[in-house]
């Protein structure tokens, strides 16, 4: 029996190509993962797929960090639910984003699959 492909669309944005196949191979069963390597690449990414629910994003990356690429990302896709996925420290500059509902959710790496999947189970949270 074929399994009818009902599966929302993620995004996941990160510099490093490791973290994007590794992330992807997590989430593949669950979700239609789409991966983009720069905040530019994602865009491009967003600008072609409207039907995209979830968008996770790496903090630090070169040209644009991931609060950079939300913020022009909202301007196109203002109904994505957004997060930060980050090895770094909670900054005031995410909590902020938080407190102002641009950023949904701050993740910690090393990523903890069963923390992100129950949160993104939750539903697209901007409907």
């Amino acid at each position: 029996m074929k399994e009818q492909n009902h599966k929302q669309k993620l995004l996941y944005v990160d510099d490093e190509i490791l973290n994007l196949y590794l992330f992807r191979d997590y989430f593949k069963n669950e979700f239609d993962v789409m991966i983009a390597q720069s905040g530019k690449e994602a865009m491009d990414v967003l600008s072609k797929n409207e039907d995209i629910k979830f968008v996770i994003s790496d903090m630090r990356m070169p040209h644009m960090n991931g609060l950079e690429f939300i913020s022009k990302a909202q301007e196109i896709r203002p109904k994505i639910t957004y997060c930060i996925l980050t090895g770094y420290d909670l900054t005031p500059e995410i909590e902020k984003a938080i407190g102002e509902k641009k950023v949904a959710r701050y993740f910690s790496k090393p990523l903890d699959p069963t923390e992100i999947l129950l949160f993104l189970s939750a539903g697209p949270n901007n409907e």
